[in-house]
């Protein structure tokens, strides 16, 4: 599923509650900006742009902490761009999903020699999950927010949820908490929490199903539309992994993507995580060797 793209459908829904939490700004008066309102074109599905009074506040939703370009490079593009077409103030935020150590997700400025630009930085697992439960907008992403027991924390969020009374809230509110929980626990547990059959007739769900047969009739690889997205994902990590190594280690060879193009798309996930830990090329080739039986080669 599309946790980015699932972000940015919340925010959408209910920007309100994101400008409250996120710039402790309270106002009646906020206006979703279509990123197509920009003269050059947005890359990323993960944004979200906010008018509120005189000023625009861009949220960016990130599962992984990696890019091309990085993302300082990416928020300097972006103020850049929105201030020279509304000349205005313009406050930015990356909300990062997924824990994780790496260094990127600590990193909240662009820097060269003659340019500093900073932006707001959440890595939503160090979040409080009371603010974000007490909010109906906000509930699904408490699934990734801090705690001790996270088992505790989904059953929680499940007890707010039982309380929204509205039948299509509770539809979109479940799959959003379902596709969200995923990146933090196991299927069996969040199906007995939240019921499947109730997240399949939402509109955040259809809509990701959507763009999962799109995905897949512009690649011309579609035999159903699910596996179109997962080919679709499979490209995109196998992408990420090459230029990673590349940049981090100059080296790359036939042996690496034999080996790639067997792992599944969980193990492609976890190899772009691992990959931030790496200090040499060895690595990569002994975690390959773990995942998938083979001669190891001699260090490339």
């Amino acid at each position: 599923m599309s946790y980015d793209n699932t972000c940015k459908y919340l925010a959408e829904q209910d920007p309100r509650a994101f400008v409250r939490w996120i710039f402790n700004i309270d106002s009646d008066e906020v206006e979703l900006l279509k990123t197509e309102l920009l003269s050059e074109p947005v890359q990323a599905d993960s944004i979200i742009f906010l008018r509120v009074g005189n000023s625009i506040k861009h949220l960016e939703f990130q599962t992984l902490p990696y890019s091309y370009p990085p993302i300082p490079t990416r928020m300097l593009d972006y103020k850049a761009r929105l201030v020279r077409q509304y000349n205005c103030e313009v406050k930015q935020a990356v909300i990062f999903l997924k824990a994780t150590t790496s260094e990127l997700v600590f990193q909240n400025r662009y820097k060269d020699s003659d340019t500093i630009h900073r932006y707001q930085v959440i890595r939503l697992w160090e979040e409080d999950p009371a603010i974000l439960m007490a909010d109906p907008g906000l509930l699904p992403l408490a699934t990734l927010a801090r705690s001790d027991n996270s088992n505790s924390l989904l059953a929680q969020v499940a007890q707010e949820f039982g309380k929204i009374e509205s039948t299509a809230r509770r539809n979109e509110s479940s799959a959003c908490i379902s596709i969200l929980a995923g990146l933090r626990f196991e299927k069996q547990l969040i199906n007995q929490l939240f019921k499947e059959e109730v997240m399949r007739e939402s509109v955040i769900y259809q809509d990701i199903l959507q763009k999962g047969r799109q995905i897949g009739r512009a690649e011309g690889r579609v035999e159903g539309r699910e596996e179109g997205l997962a080919e679709g994902r499979a490209e995109s990590y196998l992408e990420v992994i090459y230029r990673l190594s590349v940049r981090r280690f100059g080296v790359w060879t036939e042996w690496f993507d034999d080996r790639l193009k067997k792992l599944s798309i969980s193990e492609l996930e976890d190899l772009v995580e691992a990959l931030l830990d790496f200090s040499t090329v060895d690595d990569l080739a002994a975690w390959l060797q773990q995942h998938e039986s083979g001669d190891m080669p001699v260090a490339p």
